[in-house]
């Protein structure tokens, strides 16, 4: 089973990840790489586009989105044998990074299904 996992959270800047932060973001990155499990990982872009369609017209608005209450700031994609497993990873995720939301979402195709 495939997953994406990103943070979400109030759409505010914040202070760059501190050394030690990134230190511990590195040691949970090898850990997923080493136990097969990363397929990849990333970040996002503050600004983004909507594509819209409606009645065969297309809108496309360029962002940012002062309106979005959440901003997204990476992701992770794994493929693991559950859900249950994917949210122990999260967990450790959020423990690492403290206070702040994630979010979990199954990713269909690619591989079969």
């Amino acid at each position: 089973m495939r997953f994406l996992l990103y943070e979400t959270g109030d759409a505010k800047p914040s202070a760059p990840p501190s050394p030690e932060l990134m230190a511990e973001m590195g040691k949970l990155i090898e850990e997923t790489t080493r136990a097969g499990i990363l397929l990849a990982t990333g970040g996002l872009g503050d600004k983004s586009t909507h594509v819209r369609s409606s009645a065969g017209k297309v809108t496309i608005t360029d962002g940012p989105f002062t309106e979005t209450k959440e901003l997204t700031g990476g992701f992770a994609l794994i493929e693991v044998k559950s859900k249950d497993e994917a949210l122990e990873w999260a967990k450790r995720f959020r423990k690492i990074v403290g206070d702040g939301e994630s979010v979990i979402q199954e990713v269909f195709g690619g591989d079969g299904r």
